[in-house]
C-alpha cells in the first residue's frame, strides 16, 4: 500500500509529498515553503531519521511507524498559530478511532482508550503513542505553519519521560498508510473548525472532553521550576490552569506534564 490523500483531503485540495524515507518531515515542510511551497501540503514517511520532538529531543520513526507533517501558511499571529495544536490532535484521535474499529470489537473492554495530553501528545491507556509539534516561520505572504504528527504504529521507543506504547502493542493491527489516510480526511474536519483561530472555543471545548488527567494532581516541569496542583483547565489561549493547593489558578504556556502518584512526588 501506498500513501494517499483520503478523498475528504483530496476534494478539500490538500497536496502530498510521500517519501519511502526522510531525516525529518518538518524539515521538508519548512524547506518547501522557504522554497516558496504555500499549502495546504503534507509530507508524510513511514521512516524518519533525523526528526525533532519538543525541547530538541530525538524524534525517531523506524520503518512502519508514521511521521506526517501538514504545511499551511495563514495569515495569523504566531501566538494563535500555536493553538492550531489542539486541533491536530483531536485530529489524531478521531482517526485512531476510525481505524480502531475492528480492534475494538475484537477486545471489548481491553480496547486502547485515548486521550489527548497537553499540549500536544496523544495517549493510549496512559501510554505515549502520539507526538505532534508545532513550528512557525514568517515567509512571503504569511506565516507558514507545520504541524509535525509522530504516531507510534509498529514499534514504541524505550526511556521516555511517559512510557510509550504503539498500535501493534495495543492490538490494533493496521499501517502508517491506512492511519494516515483517515489523518488526512479528520485533519480537513478539525482545521476547518478552528478557522484560523476563529473558532478556538469549539475546539477547546471539544479537547477538554477527551483530555487526559482533567481534575487530577499533576505535576509541570518548565525547565526552571515544578508547578504541582490540579489540572483544573485550560484557557482560550490554550494555556493550562493549575489550580496549586492554596487555591491559586496558574497559567503554564510550557512544559512537561506528570500525572497521579509521579506528580504527587513532584515528578521525580
Amino acid at each position: 500500500m501506498v500513501f494517499a490523500l483520503g478523498p475528504r483531503a483530496s476534494a478539500a485540495g490538500y497536496r502530498l509529498a510521500a517519501f519511502e524515507r526522510t531525516g525529518s518531515t518538518n524539515t521538508e515542510a519548512i524547506e518547501h515553503a522557504r522554497a516558496g511551497e504555500r499549502g495546504p501540503m503534507w509530507f508524510v514517511t513511514s521512516e524518519q531519521t533525523a526528526g525533532r520532538g519538543r525541547r530538541q529531543r530525538a524524534w525517531i520513526a523506524p520503518r512502519g511507524n508514521l511521521a506526517a507533517s501538514i504545511l499551511e501558511v495563514m495569515d495569523v499571529a504566531p501566538a494563535v498559530a500555536a493553538t492550531l495544536g489542539f486541533a491536530a490532535g483531536l485530529a489524531e484521535e478521531a482517526a485512531l478511532e476510525k481505524v480502531s474499529f475492528e480492534a475494538a470489537l475484537r477486545l471489548g473492554e481491553g480496547r486502547p482508550r485515548y486521550a489527548l495530553k497537553w499540549p500536544n501528545d496523544v495517549l493510549a491507556s496512559g501510554k505515549k503513542l502520539v507526538g505532534i509539534g508545532l513550528e512557525a516561520e514568517a515567509v512571503g505572504g504569511g506565516l507558514a505553519v507545520v504541524v509535525g504528527i509522530g504516531t507510534n504504529v509498529v514499534a514504541a521507543p524505550e526511556g521516555t519521560p511517559t512510557p510509550a506504547v504503539s498500535l501493534a502493542a495495543l492490538g490494533v493491527q493496521i499501517s502508517a498508510e491506512e492511519l494516515f489516510m483517515a489523518l488526512s480526511d479528520a485533519w480537513v474536519e478539525f482545521r476547518g473548525i478552528w478557522d484560523n483561530g476563529r473558532g478556538f472555543a469549539e475546539i477547546r471545548r471539544l479537547w477538554l472532553e477527551r483530555a487526559a488527567g482533567l481534575g487530577e494532581k499533576v505535576a509541570i516541569h518548565t525547565g526552571t521550576m515544578t508547578l504541582e496542583g490540579v489540572f483544573d483547565t485550560i484557557d482560550d489561549t490554550g494555556c493550562l490552569i493549575v489550580r496549586t493547593a492554596e487555591g491559586r489558578l496558574v497559567p503554564v504556556a510550557a512544559g512537561e506534564v506528570f500525572f497521579g502518584p509521579v506528580a504527587s512526588v513532584g515528578a521525580a
